[in-house]
């Protein structure tokens, strides 16, 4: 197999370009990861449902009363115990591998955060909490999580986060640019209101810009603002809007409580951040979203694509893996939170949920809205109403 070149790789000035070696390397993990889930993982479903389960109803007499108790017995598997070991080792492989390459151009990267005539802005807040929830451990294993800071002018995290994004997605998301997200957004912004206005629009927990960026694109002449809680990841977002021509105004925030005005946006969106939030921040979160709408304006809030519910046994012991092995201690609630239930209670009108196709390009008229999932990267959960 043929290694790209780092130019291929590297689709902005921001992001980090990478060696010879570093492509192979970061092109093995990902499809390490490749070949755990679609060659390893579904022989621990056969193995739970050919083995573990008839012997555990044996023993107990029983069927077994929930994925948790079933857990307990394949976590005593050695299979089970192999697989789990794997898919750990891959994601610090996958944050390894992205970290070399940062580090060894670090300097350069900073340097590419002068930019001149800027189209948006950078506010950063040196007094700033960062919420307890995402504080309490490094989220996805990513070492230093959303919000370290090393050094003056930092932009490591955000470096780490956009290299890193293109191993894990392995391609699924827009290539390098991770942009998919952002235009299933609009895809579903078209399906339901193909005729709205938009002068300014607020992407909450934003990270480098991925949908940012795609959403922004839709709507150039209007004021795009976006927040998230880490300096260097804000600082690494806005340089990277910059070099791709796109400006929008980054923003150290908490999405409880921001410092926008009342009745301030036309659109406010937000891109698989619910699940890295808490149950208590939730409803504070859509209150806030509908303070800063404007009368009229629209909520769209995307999330991974499969309720709780819906799940099988072996879909839900794969989740609490997330939760237990790779730093997602909200999993469990996102994919069981009811939040229709949550934009209603916020005192949104007009609210829809479901499926939307996911897309590289949004246009109006295309694009289904369903009520069933395709799959994971072939459709996302939405959430969407009206203030």
């Amino acid at each position: 197999m043929s290694i790209p070149n780092a130019d291929s790789l590297a689709p902005h000035a921001m992001m980090p370009k990478v060696t010879h070696d570093e492509a192979a390397e970061q092109m093995f993990v990902a499809d390490l990861k490749t070949f755990i889930s679609r060659e390893i993982e579904p022989g621990q479903a056969a193995l739970m449902d050919a083995k573990v389960i008839p012997e555990m109803t044996k023993r107990l007499g029983r069927a077994p009363k929930d994925h948790i108790e079933v857990r307990g017995a394949m976590e005593k598997e050695i299979d089970y115990q192999s697989w789990a070991a794997l898919v750990r080792t891959a994601q610090e492989m996958m944050w390894d591998s992205a970290g070399t390459c940062v580090d060894r151009q670090i300097d350069e990267l900073k340097s590419l955060t002068e930019v001149e005539n800027p189209k948006g802005s950078l506010t950063l807040d040196p007094n700033f909490k960062v919420p307890k929830y995402i504080d309490a451990m490094d989220i996805h294993c990513m070492p230093g999580n959303y919000h370290a800071v090393v050094g003056e002018n930092d932009v490591r995290q955000g470096a780490l986060f956009d290299r890193a994004a293109a191993i894990y997605h392995m391609g699924r998301n827009g290539g390098y640019m991770n942009d998919i997200r952002g235009h299933t957004v609009m895809s579903h912004f078209f399906h339901r209101w193909p005729e709205k206005k938009v002068d300014r629009l607020l992407d909450i927990g934003c990270t480098v810009g991925h949908s940012t960026v795609a959403v922004a694109s839709y709507f150039p002449k209007a004021e795009a603002h976006a927040i998230d809680v880490g300096a260097g990841l804000l600082r690494y977002a806005w340089a990277r809007a910059e070099h791709v021509g796109v400006g929008i105004h980054f923003s150290q925030q908490n999405a409880e409580q921001t410092n926008f005005p009342d009745n301030t946006f036309d659109l406010v969106y937000s891109s698989a951040v619910l699940h890295e939030t808490s149950r208590k921040a939730l409803p504070r979160i859509m209150a806030e979203c509908r303070r800063v709408l404007k009368p009229g304006g629209v909520v769209i809030h995307l999330e991974v694509p499969g309720h709780y519910s819906t799940l099988d046994t072996w879909g839900r012991i794969r989740g609490d893996y997330e939760i237990l092995y790779n730093n997602e201690p909200f999993w469990r609630g996102a994919l069981s939170t009811d939040f229709k239930g949550l934009v209603e209670q916020a005192g949104f009108k007009d609210v829809q949920s479901g499926y939307q196709d996911a897309t590289a390009k949004a246009k109006a008229g295309e694009g289904a809205f369903r009520e069933t999932s395709l799959g994971v990267h072939r459709s996302w959960f939405i959430v969407s109403a009206v203030k």
